[in-house]
């Protein structure tokens, strides 16, 4: 998983560089979204994805899935805002905060012969009622993205971190299944930018630091956070059950926690869950149907082949399949993950 790529650096480097341009914070806040992306002002180079003074680019530890796509983070705190910060959930942020993300296939490994595309760029904007989203679809030229309420089905190319060419029908969610995975409480959430998942250090134009510290040395955030960190999932030196337990959090546990859609099912997957029967753990499904493949219980430690979590991470069937919605592709790295973790259990 590259957790760094061309466009972010590029963004790194001149995001010291003195810069006019600021934020259309009126735009922000104004109860109707803009119908360009262009019209927020958070970049000053919008193609490139080079933020605007005042506009950080971010990373998490371990990403959500989504067929392969590369993932440009960002997020702005208006001035004197200050966001809280939660234990287990994301920061509470303050009105006007806006979290900025741009889905593309950068195709920018040495193998890779095709350009990079934009796809699509979501934001969670944050206003006096909760957290609204909306997304914009990258235009062919990749001069500017534009407000999209029906979704949209992209049908591309990219290059795999193997040299391999993949056919993809990239799916834009139209603005009601975004909910499908934002929603916790029957309320808009962001899933991503928990105080365990930021703890990592990333390159700013003035050298390595911990965003965490970062954040705080821009008076976003309180200092001293003690937090339990999540781990890249992929990286191989990590102890195997933090890294299933990461991947799970943040392609799982957002549903799978006690307040989210798939709370009747009792499975919560989120990091600091530790009881076995609500982590699978010879757990019966309350209402699989076919989902669960006649076999009986979420995760049979030591017998992956006759666990339900990992048949449905496998299927690509949408009646059966998990997650049910943003991926059209297996993610063949993460099921053998997980497939290595239940075999140890």
């Amino acid at each position: 998983m590259k957790l760094y790529n061309s466009l972010i650096l590029i963004a790194f480097a001149i995001f010291s560089i003195s810069i006019t341009a600021e934020v259309n914070h009126s735009k922000v806040i104004s109860q109707d979204a803009a119908l360009k992306l262009s019209d927020y002002g958070f970049f000053t180079n919008l193609s490139k994805q080079i933020p605007t003074e005042g506009v950080l680019p971010y990373d998490l530890n371990s990403a959500l899935f989504s067929d392969y796509a590369d993932k440009l983070r960002f997020v702005y705190v208006p001035a004197g805002g200050f966001a809280k910060y939660n234990p287990d959930e994301v920061f509470d942020f303050p009105t006007g905060s806006v979290l900025i993300k741009t889905f593309a296939y950068l195709n920018d490994f040495p193998e890779s012969e095709l350009d990079a595309q934009l796809l699509e760029t979501r934001l969670l904007i944050r206003n006096d009622d909760g957290w609204k989203n909306v997304s914009y679809i990258w235009n062919k030229e990749q001069t500017d993205a534009y407000k999209s309420i029906a979704g949209k089905t992209i049908s591309t190319q990219f290059i795999n971190e193997y040299g391999d060419m993949q056919d993809i029908r990239y799916r834009v969610p139209n603005i009601n299944q975004c909910k499908e995975c934002h929603q916790s409480n029957e309320t808009i959430s962001p899933i991503g930018p928990k105080a365990r998942n930021l703890n990592k250090d990333i390159s700013y134009a003035d050298g390595s630091m911990n965003q965490l510290l970062k954040w705080h040395q821009q008076g976003w955030i309180t200092e001293n956070i003690s937090t339990k960190s999540m781990v890249d999932w992929s990286n191989i030196n990590e102890d195997l059950d933090t890294r299933a337990r990461s991947y799970l959090d943040i392609n799982c546990g957002h549903c799978h926690i006690e307040g989210g859609s798939a709370d009747t099912t009792g499975l919560y997957l989120n990091f600091t869950e530790n009881r076995k029967i609500n982590l699978g753990y010879f757990k019966k499904p309350i209402a699989a149907g076919r989902a669960s493949n006649n076999l009986k219980y979420s995760i049979v430690p030591g017998n992956p082949d006759e666990s339900i979590l990992l048949y449905r991470m496998q299927s690509l069937d949408p009646g059966i399949m998990m997650p049910e919605s943003g991926r059209a592709l297996q993610h063949v790295e993460a099921v053998d993950l997980l497939r290595k973790w239940i075999h140890q259990l």
